[in-house]
């Protein structure tokens, strides 16, 4: 049993009292933006991570964990942790509270209770990470549930199996050799000796980890295809076999109501009447409600079509609706002094693209980098 003091860890749907030897705080001796300063285990990136496909009923996962490092012959996580690592800051990061660098032939452990949110019968619970780098075997409770390799994109895993009442213990094994002889992995940017353009590695859990309860029947993706004559093809890719199930969508724009249509399958044609064009001076989206059978899912779409067509000249250009678009931006690498990949916070990572749309650029070159799905939406 834990003694105080105790440490409430919060988040959507979770409350979770665990041991707090000391109150977290970063990384000693670290360089932090403005955001890091204000950075805290019940702050650390509360948002809802997918808002293109997005959902009420779901859990953040992110704060304190416990940790360890073993050599690669662990297989458990071992009995004594090292301490407690701020989720989702990676290892490396200040904003981790802990900022070690590891080898290739180090497993990093991450350990931490929680409580499932409440489900019926014929609903899944799924547990989502938006990035871990780079390999990664996960366990609930005693099962494990997956495994995955590759440190820039998003995973789930369906736990419902693996799941008891009350608390229940997730962990996570991780290894990572960037750039050592012979691992032949993708690390972008990492190195293992940074220097002049190459950066300090990212090791583990670098993005949300998040728990979704769905129906059986749920959307598992969207493909959203717009026309600038106000026409929207929407395909909904069913989580299950099942392909039959009644689909509505509606559109609004400023909580009006524009436009409705259902059909019963996976794929949705509707009209939008007039609609003003998305582009980079006037970004106009349109909010989207998807109901297919039982799960409602919101997402929105831009009004706009890409292009490449000729000049007066011959030349080819790059265009937007039709019309020839110059294309004025920067080299985007995506890092932050404190958290590495990991911008401190949703805030900070918008507040790039704020300076950027200011100073009279239209275009972000995104450079050897996947940014967390909510900087697409912003």
């Amino acid at each position: 049993m834990c003694s105080p003091p105790y440490r409430l860890i919060c988040c959507v749907g979770v409350v979770l009292a665990t041991c707090a030897a000391q109150a977290w705080q970063p990384a000693p001796d670290s360089m932090l933006t403005t955001w890091g300063e204000k950075v805290s285990p019940a702050t650390a990136w509360r948002d809802y991570p997918r808002p293109a496909l997005a959902r009420t009923t779901w859990s953040n996962l992110n704060g304190l964990w416990s940790y360890a490092i073993t050599d690669a012959l662990a297989t458990v996580f071992p009995a004594q942790a090292t301490g407690e690592i701020l989720v989702p800051y990676a290892i490396e990061s200040a904003l981790s509270g802990i900022k070690r660098r590891l080898t290739a032939e180090d497993v990093l452990w991450y350990q931490r209770a929680f409580v499932p949110p409440s489900a019926s019968k014929d609903h899944h619970i799924f547990l989502n990470f938006e990035a871990v780098d780079f390999q990664c075997t996960v366990w609930v409770n005693a099962t494990r549930v997956g495994t995955h390799t590759g440190g820039n994109l998003p995973f789930s895993f369906d736990v419902t199996a693996a799941l008891t009442k009350g608390e229940n213990l997730v962990t996570v094994r991780v290894t990572d050799a960037t750039n050592t002889p012979g691992a032949y992995q993708l690390h972008g940017k990492q190195v293992v000796s940074p220097s002049g353009i190459w950066y300090t590695p990212v090791t583990g859990i670098w993005q949300t980890v998040w728990l979704e309860t769905v129906p059986a029947d749920h959307v598992s993706a969207l493909k959203i295809t717009p026309r600038i004559n106000g026409t929207v093809t929407i395909e909904i890719n069913p989580g299950a076999a099942a392909c039959t199930v009644p689909a509505t969508v509606t559109t609004s724009l400023r909580i009006q109501t524009v436009a409705t249509a259902t059909a019963h399958g996976n794929r949705i044609n509707l009209t939008i009447p007039s609609p003003p064009l998305w582009s980079p001076d006037s970004p106009t989206l349109y909010d989207l409600v998807i109901r297919f059978g039982d799960d409602t899912v919101s997402s929105y779409v831009g009004l706009r079509e890409t292009s490449v067509m000729k000049d007066s000249d011959g030349r080819l250009r790059l265009a937007l609706n039709g019309k020839p678009l110059f294309h004025w931006g920067t080299l985007d690498q995506g890092w932050w002094p404190d958290g590495l990949l990991t911008p401190p916070s949703d805030a900070a990572m918008r507040s790039d693209l704020e300076f950027l749309k200011a100073a009279g650029f239209n275009t972000v070159r995104k450079h050897i980098k996947v940014e967390p799905r909510r900087y697409y939406t912003h």
